[in-house]
Order: C-alpha cells, then sequence, then structure tokens
C-alpha cells in the first residue's frame, strides 16, 4: 500500500499507537519522557498537568450549564448583549414549594383579616392639610344674610365652629408674618392675594406640625401660586375645591380615590399605550410589587393598591401644570408608639421613572412626617430591584442591612434591603440635600435666610407676648 493510500484515520492510529503500549503511570511517564526524571520531579510535573485538565474542564462546564455560550451565541446573532435585566430575573425567580404556600394559608386562617378601606383612613386623614368646611360655610352664608349686628353675629359664631383647632389663630398670624415679609412682589390689583395665600397654607399645616416646616411650606405655596393672575386664580379654585391635598413645586399629593384616580391609574400602567406614552411590558411596573399587572380596573381596585389598612395611606401624585396623573405613593406599617413608620417606593408609569415628580411626592410626605413628630422613615426594597435601590440613595436614605426571605411576593422568596432615615438625619443635612435638588441652590439659600429671620421674629414675639402676660398677671393681683 502507497503512502497516499493511507486514510487521514489511519495516519491518527497509527500516530496514537504508542498508546497500546502505556500498561502502568511508568508508560504515561515514559511516553512524555519523564520517566527518568527523580520522582519528586515526576510527580510535580504529572499533578500540574491534572490540575490544568481538572481546570479547563470546570471552566467549560461552568460556561455551558451557566449559559454563557448561548448568550453568546445570541449575542453574535442579534448584535447585541443579552444580559437579562432585573424585571426578568424578578418574575422567573422560583416558586415557593407547594406545603409552604399551603401552610401560609393554613396559618393565615387562624387570624382575623385586617379591616381594609378604599376611603381615607385615619393615617391619610392625619397626613392632609386642615381646612375650614367650606361647603358648610358657604350654606351658612346663604341662610344668613340680614346685615343686622346680632345676625352677623351668630353668622361669626357659626363659621367659627366650622374651623379646625388653631386655624383662626395660625391664619392670623402667618397672614401678618407675609405682610411683614412678603415671598415675591405684589400681584397687581390683587394687594392681599400672596398673603392670603401664605396664610392658608401655613394654617393648613396644622398645629401639630413644627413651625418651621410651617413656614418653608408655605412660602413654596406662595411661590407657585403667586407667579400671575392666572396661577393665583387656579390655585385659590383648586384650594376651594380640595383645601386638603398637599401642594408642591411642580406636583400635589391628592388622597387616592377610587372615583378619581382608578380609571387613569389603570390605563397609565396596564401596558397599552396610552397619552404620549407608548405601550410597555407591564411587568415593567408590577415586578416587584405583591399583585399586578392587571386586567380590569375592577381587578386592581380589589388590590393592595385601593384596599388600604387603617395604618396605611396611599396617595396619587398629579402634576401641578397640567393635572396629569404621574403614580401613587403609600405609606404602610404606621406604628405612633414607636414614631415609625414605612415608605414605598412610588408606583409610576416607566417614562417617569427616576424623574422629579416622584421625587419630590417622597419628600414632601418624608417632610411632613418628621415635622409632626416621627423618628424614623424605613424603606424596603427588594434585593432585585436596581431602579428602587437607585432611588433610595437619590432620595438621602441609609442603606440599614439585608433581611433573607423578608417576603413572599407572588409566590416567590423576596429578600428586603432595609434602608432608614432617621429625624436627626433629616434636619442635620439630608432635608437641605433633597431641598437643593428640587429646588435648587439658590432656593435652598433663601429657605435657610427665611428661617433663620422668621424663627428669631418668633422668638422675640413670644418672648415679648410672655413680658405682656407677667405684667397683666401682676397688674390682676395689685388690684
Amino acid at each position: 500500500m502507497s503512502k497516499s493510500d493511507v486514510t487521514d484515520f489511519e495516519k491518527i492510529f497509527g500516530a496514537l499507537s504508542f498508546l497500546k503500549e502505556i500498561k502502568d503511570l511508568n508508560g504515561i511517564l515514559a511516553v512524555f519522557g519523564i520517566d527518568n526524571l527523580p520522582t519528586a520531579q515526576k510527580y510535580g510535573i504529572m499533578f500540574g498537568c491534572m490540575t490544568f485538565t481538572i481546570t479547563v474542564a470546570t471552566v467549560l462546564t461552568l460556561l455551558v450549564m451557566g449559559g454563557s455560550f448561548k448568550r453568546m451565541t445570541e449575542q453574535s446573532q442579534t448584535g447585541g448583549a443579552s444580559i437579562p435585566d432585573a424585571i426578568e430575573e424578578r418574575v422567573t425567580r422560583p416558586l415557593l414549594l407547594e406545603r409552604l404556600l399551603e401552610a401560609q394559608e393554613r396559618l393565615l386562617e387562624k387570624y382575623p383579616t385586617p379591616a381594609k378601606t378604599d376611603k381615607m383612613t385615619p393615617l391619610c386623614k392625619m397626613l392632609v392639610n386642615v381646612a375650614p368646611d367650606i361647603a358648610k360655610a358657604k350654606l351658612v352664608t346663604e341662610n344668613l344674610t340680614s346685615e343686622n349686628e346680632a345676625e352677623r353675629k351668630i353668622k361669626n359664631d357659626k363659621l367659627k365652629e366650622l374651623l379646625p383647632d388653631g386655624y383662626e389663630k395660625n391664619y392670623i398670624m402667618a397672614y401678618r408674618r407675609c405682610q411683614d415679609r412678603p415671598g415675591g412682589d405684589i400681584i397687581s390689583g390683587m394687594p392681599e392675594a400672596r398673603f392670603e395665600a401664605y396664610a392658608r397654607a401655613s394654617a393648613g399645616c396644622g398645629s401639630y406640625s413644627s413651625a418651621s416646616y410651617r413656614r418653608s411650606y408655605a412660602r413654596i405655596y406662595e411661590a407657585v401660586t403667586c407667579v400671575n393672575h392666572g396661577t393665583e386664580k387656579t390655585y385659590r379654585e383648586h384650594w376651594l375645591e380640595r383645601p386638603g391635598d398637599i401642594v408642591g413645586r411642580t406636583i400635589r399629593l391628592e388622597p387616592l380615590e377610587p372615583g378619581r384616580h382608578l380609571d387613569k391609574f389603570f390605563a397609565m400602567t396596564c401596558g397599552d399605550v396610552y397619552k404620549e406614552n407608548k405601550g410597555f411590558d407591564p411587568n415593567e411596573v408590577w415586578a416587584f410589587h405583591p399583585e399586578g399587572s392587571f386586567n380590569t380596573p375592577a381587578e386592581m381596585h380589589k388590590s393592595f393598591v385601593f384596599q388600604r389598612k387603617m395604618n396605611e395611606a396611599g396617595f396619587a401624585i398629579v402634576e401641578n401644570l397640567t393635572g396629569n396623573m404621574v403614580g401613587v405613593l403609600f405609606l404602610t406599617n404606621d406604628d405612633p408608639e414607636k414614631l415609625s413608620i414605612n415608605i414605598e417606593l412610588p408606583i409610576v408609569k416607566p417614562s417617569s421613572e427616576g424623574t422629579v415628580e416622584p421625587i419630590e411626592g417622597c419628600f414632601m410626605l418624608i417632610d411632613r412626617l418628621f415635622s409632626i413628630g416621627y423618628r424614623r422613615v424605613e424603606l424596603s426594597v427588594d434585593s432585585m430591584d436596581t431602579r428602587g435601590k437607585k432611588l433610595s440613595g437619590r432620595l438621602g436614605f441609609t442603606q440599614e442591612g439585608l433581611i433573607p426571605k423578608d417576603r413572599i411576593i407572588k409566590e416567590s422568596n423576596r429578600d428586603s434591603v432595609i434602608y432608614g432615615m432617621l429625624n436627626s438625619d433629616w434636619s442635620k443635612g439630608a432635608r437641605a440635600f433633597l431641598f437643593k435638588k428640587l429646588h435648587g441652590e439658590k432656593n435652598l439659600k433663601y429657605d435657610n435666610k427665611n428661617e433663620k429671620s422668621e424663627s428669631e421674629i418668633e422668638m422675640q414675639n413670644r418672648f415679648l407676648a410672655n413680658e405682656k402676660a407677667k405684667e397683666a398677671a401682676e397688674d390682676t393681683q395689685k388690684k
């Protein structure tokens, strides 16, 4: 047989014919020409080769089992990376064992179902602005039209009964304060509009909020209300219709109501095209929440979004300029005994993720909570929710730890990253950090300057009032 008649396989088998002579370990060493080396060197080289072989085999196994080769193939075909994002990872998270889900159902039967409501909860009523009962005040005014002194006195007495505790006193003090130091130019033809806006905002915060908070909130409200005749009319009419709403620079917080917000919120989060927004995967909104997405508004109405426990509160985030709804914001686990509460991440449409509106909504709620006496606000985020963890940092929260298997979300384990904000942190810099981000450095300096001057004036007025009271008491004793 000539060399040209030899096949490639025969050549390979011929080259490997030496393997037939290998009968033991020394035979293997002889093949590689190291059988004459000292024993220590022979075994060192042999084990080095074994380690290299095992390492290569392990790496290849991990690449295959981990799906890296598959993603490389997809990337070469599509021209882009195919690394799964946090939402995909959450949706495909392993489910709990059936026996654990059965145990959960069995154990829950031992306890009464917590009362829930789609109306304003006690917590929500405590946080919204206070105001006179406008509807009843109109009835009193319409029914008592006589101009004689006795009728006017009756009318005034009945109107005072409609004022919340401390409202009249706070209104008068704020009105005079703004008269002395208005926050801007007087609107032509409406000399008292700025004073009234400041006064109703300050008095609306209630008597239990801190004086510094009332001054800051009222200055912001005054600034957005009294830009011109149009804005003054818009905000005044809105206050007459919805005096409880908490108003900020770009948004306002309205107590969540099914009749007012359900259809809008469903339309903007169901994934369909809505107004200027394109269609999207609803998991972008609902992947990390206990329920959702929802097929109908009625299904959403029965969910955690509108069915709140008594120690929870829900608010709609609404743009001031357009009146469009941006999302919702919740407070949960209110614990007055510990003066602590949880704030949940805002639920907004994808195009509003990371924008100023949800951040200002969180700022407004946290600021009000600390102003009425809370010591700690907690934020719990799914460990897989990268957007939520990023927002926590933007809000100035401090990461405190990780709780494995903290919750069961959609029949899967959830590990929670815990963030906290203390009242001391808020007053020592966190509030100023967020205020500057929302309103700018110029407004922060103005807010600090205004607070310093007005607090000094308030201390002086308090001192003078005390001195006057002492003098009156001494005069009474002498008599």
